[in-house]
C-alpha cells in the first residue's frame, strides 16, 4: 500500500481506493438509541419479573421462567442488531422485495384454513403466530422493517408522490401487509403502518396539504367500517365511549382492564411503591396481560409517575438518536429508513401508553424494548440495529442529496 493511499486512509479523503473502513462512524446519533435500548430491555425485564411473581426481590435467586424468556430474546435481538448493522445498510435495498414478498408470504400463509392448529394456534381470535417449538414467531413485526425499505427504496430518488396521484403508489405498498394483518384479525399492527408512511413522505417531500385530505377523508370514512369490525373490537370502541362518559357500569366486564390498568398506574403516586408492594398489588388485582400489553401500568405502579416519565424520556432518546442519524446522513434511502422506524416505534409507544391510561381504546399493541414478546423484541432490536448502520456507515460518493425540491408543479 502506497504512502499517499495509507494517508487517504486515515484522513478518510475521496480516494476512490480507500477502503470501507475508513468511512465508518462507530459513535454516532444511532449509538444512543442502542444504549437507551439496552436500559428499556433491562426495565422490561424487571417490570415481567415484577408483574409475573409475588416474591420478594430479597429473597430472589432468580428471574421467574417468563422474564428469563425476555432475558434470552433480549440477548438473541442484540445479536441480531450487530449481524444488521455490519453491512452497508445500501445491501439491504437489493433484498427489499425479496424480503417483503417472504413476509406476505407468510401473512397469507397465516390465514390458511388447511393449516394444522398446532402449527398456527389463534390466540384470542387471531391467527397470527407460528409455532417454531422453541418460540412463536410473529411475522407481523418483521414485516414493519420489510415494509419500510420497499418504501424507502421506492421514494428514494423518486417525485411522484410530490402530487395528489402520486401518492397512489405508496399506498399499493402499504395495502398488502395492511390488509392481511387486518384478516387475522390484529388491528392495532395494522394501524401502525400509516404513521410509519405518512412520516416517510413527509420526509420525503410529499405536500402536508395532501396528507391532510387523505387523513380528513379517513377520519371522515371511519365510522362508515364501523359495521365491518368483529364483535370484539366493536366492544373495546363501546368501552372507551362508556369511560369517558364516567360509566362505571363496565368495570367488572368491558372495562375491567382499562380500569384496572387505570387503578394500577395511580397506586404508585409520584414516587412508586416497593417491590413486595407492587407485586402483591399486581397479583391481587389481576390485572390481564400485565407482562405484555399493560406492562407500562407494572412501571408505574413500581416506580410512579416519576418511573413513568423516565421510561418515556428513555423511548424520547432513542427517538431523538433516530432523527439526528437521519437528519446527518445525506444519502435518502438511509434517511428514510431512520424516518420509518421511527415512526413504527413512535406510534407503538403512543398507542400502548395511550390504551393503558384510558385514552385509547385497548387494540393489543406491545410496548417496545419492554412488553413480553420474542417477536416484538427481535424486531425492534433489528430497526436499533438498521438506525444505527446508517449512523455507521458514511455514504460514499457519489450520491444524490436528499430531497431537494424546489420549484416544482403540486
Amino acid at each position: 500500500m502506497s504512502a499517499d493511499l495509507v494517508s487517504a486512509v486515515i484522513k478518510g479523503t475521496g480516494d476512490p481506493r480507500v477502503r470501507l473502513f475508513s468511512s465508518l462512524r462507530f459513535m454516532n446519533p444511532g449509538l444512543s438509541c442502542v444504549l437507551a435500548g439496552v436500559a428499556l430491555s433491562l426495565l422490561g425485564v424487571y417490570a415481567i419479573d415484577v408483574a409475573e411473581t409475588r416474591r420478594a426481590i430479597a429473597d430472589a435467586t432468580s428471574l421467574n421462567g417468563t422474564a428469563m424468556r425476555q432475558a434470552v430474546f433480549c440477548c438473541i435481538g442484540l445479536g441480531a442488531a450487530l449481524v444488521v448493522a455490519l453491512p452497508h445498510y445500501r445491501f439491504y435495498r437489493y433484498l427489499a422485495w425479496i424480503a417483503f414478498l417472504l413476509c406476505l408470504g407468510l401473512l397469507v400463509f397465516l390465514l390458511v384454513p388447511a393449516v394444522p392448529a398446532w402449527l398456527v394456534t389463534p390466540r384470542n381470535g387471531a391467527r397470527g403466530w407460528i409455532n417454531l417449538g422453541v418460540a412463536d414467531f410473529q411475522p407481523a413485526e418483521v414485516t414493519k422493517i420489510a415494509y419500510v425499505l420497499v418504501v424507502a427504496a421506492y421514494l428514494r430518488y423518486r417525485r411522484e408522490h410530490r402530487s395528489f396521484l402520486g401518492l397512489v403508489m405508496p399506498g399499493l405498498l402499504t395495502l398488502p401487509p395492511v390488509a392481511l394483518i387486518t384478516l387475522q384479525p390484529d388491528l392495532g399492527t395494522a394501524s401502525l403502518f400509516i404513521p410509519s408512511l405518512f412520516a416517510m413522505l413527509v420526509a420525503a417531500g410529499a405536500r402536508l396539504r395532501h396528507l391532510s385530505i387523505i387523513v380528513l377523508c379517513a377520519a371522515l370514512a371511519a365510522p362508515a367500517t364501523y359495521p365491518l369490525l368483529k364483535d370484539h373490537q366493536k366492544r373495546r370502541f363501546v368501552a372507551l365511549v362508556k369511560q369517558v362518559q364516567g360509566d362505571r357500569s363496565s368495570a367488572d366486564d368491558l372495562n375491567f382492564q382499562s380500569f384496572t390498568a387505570q387503578t394500577m398506574v395511580g397506586s404508585g403516586q409520584v414516587g412508586g411503591t416497593g417491590d413486595a408492594h407492587a407485586r402483591a398489588l399486581l397479583h391481587y388485582n389481576r390485572l390481564p396481560e400485565r407482562h405484555n400489553d399493560m406492562v407500562f401500568a407494572v412501571i408505574t405502579a413500581r416506580f410512579g409517575f416519576v418511573g413513568g416519565a423516565v421510561t418515556l424520556l428513555l423511548y424520547g432518546v432513542w427517538t431523538a438518536g433516530a432523527l439526528a442519524t437521519a437528519a446527518v446522513c445525506r444519502e435518502p434511502f438511509g434517511r428514510l429508513i431512520c424516518i420509518g422506524l421511527t415512526g413504527f416505534v413512535v406510534a407503538q409507544v403512543v398507542v400502548n401508553v395511550g390504551m393503558t391510561v384510558g385514552l385509547l381504546p385497548i387494540i393489543g399493541v406491545t410496548l417496545p424494548f419492554v412488553s413480553y414478546g420474542g417477536s416484538s423484541m427481535l424486531t425492534v432490536w433489528l430497526m436499533t440495529g438498521l438506525i444505527y448502520n446508517v449512523g455507521v456507515h458514511r455514504p460514499r460518493p457519489p450520491f444524490r442529496d436528499s430531497f431537494e425540491w424546489s420549484g416544482d408543479a403540486a
